[in-house]
């Protein structure tokens, strides 16, 4: 398969300068100087103003609607960030191969047999330290942790960094057809697919735009904007996406993971 089959997007806050001349589609977000190279999501259908909460989303949004219906159905869509890239193959490992030969440039073939790919998923844990500190609440609950906090579930984990029982509030927003799902999915899962990469074609896009939107905005009405404080806390509505990201492309799409790769540029390079 080529690369006309393929329309990659990387979503940056920060000029990509190894990637200006090549087939990726840059996406800027926040307030950097970008220059004709990179899509601005500021114009037409768009929630720009909510950058400094939904981060990567405020493209994922403008692409939704305004740039989704642009392509052919049978084109894969292939959204990445600065910094976190997906790799060309499972095989992609050669130390010294520039890294414009390791990132995607192609479709691989085992594709064919999907209709959706999301990231190789990290495993949860903690030190000990940070439970007693951050995850306390969860220790009077389940004091249990003590003895596993090297193996802590989503909705642990989320409740230690982003707000004790946030995410369980926020699952509680969902559809009927999901909520029940989503909680059993972030209470039993010690590991989630990161990122809000993914790649996947028009119609399977379409749906999970519409499906997590229309989530987050409702999560809006109950967590607003004014009281999130601090990084883990301001982009609140990217990190429920993040866990949300992992629940519904294992519950409404064939779906493989794919190896990615954490890249930061030298500009000496």
């Amino acid at each position: 398969m080529t690369m006309s089959n393929l329309e990659i997007f990387c979503v940056t806050n920060k000029k990509v300068f190894f990637l200006e001349n090549t087939n990726y589609n840059l996406a800027a977000v926040g307030k950097g100087d970008f220059n004709k190279n990179y899509i601005r999501c500021d114009d037409g259908d768009n929630i720009y103003y909510k950058e400094k909460n939904y981060s990567e989303l405020t493209f994922h949004y403008w692409l939704w609607k305004n740039g989704l219906n642009k392509f052919n159905d049978d084109t894969w869509i292939a959204l990445c960030q600065r910094r976190r890239f997906w790799l060309n193959s499972r095989k992609n490992d050669e130390k010294n191969k520039p890294i414009k030969d390791k990132i995607l440039n192609s479709i691989p073939d085992e594709w064919s047999n999907f209709d959706s790919v999301i990231c190789e998923p990290i495993h949860l844990g903690t030190k000990l330290s940070k439970l007693i500190k951050r995850g306390w609440k969860n220790l009077l609950f389940k004091p249990s942790l003590i003895f596993n906090y090297k193996k802590i579930t989503i909705k642990e984990h989320f409740d230690m960094h982003h707000g004790f029982g946030t995410i369980e509030k926020a699952a509680n927003l969902l559809g009927k057809n999901d909520k029940k799902d989503f909680l059993n999915y972030i209470s039993s899962n010690t590991k989630f697919n990161p990122h809000i990469m993914c790649v996947a074609k028009k119609k399977i896009l379409n749906s999970y735009f519409k499906d997590q939107f229309k989530w987050l905005f409702e999560c809006e009405k109950v967590f607003g904007f004014k009281g999130l404080k601090n990084y883990d806390q301001t982009r609140l509505y990217a990190f429920l996406a993040e866990r949300y990201l992992s629940f519904w492309f294992k519950k409404y799409s064939n779906y493989t993971e794919w190896p990615w790769l954490f890249y930061e540029e030298n500009k000496n390079e």
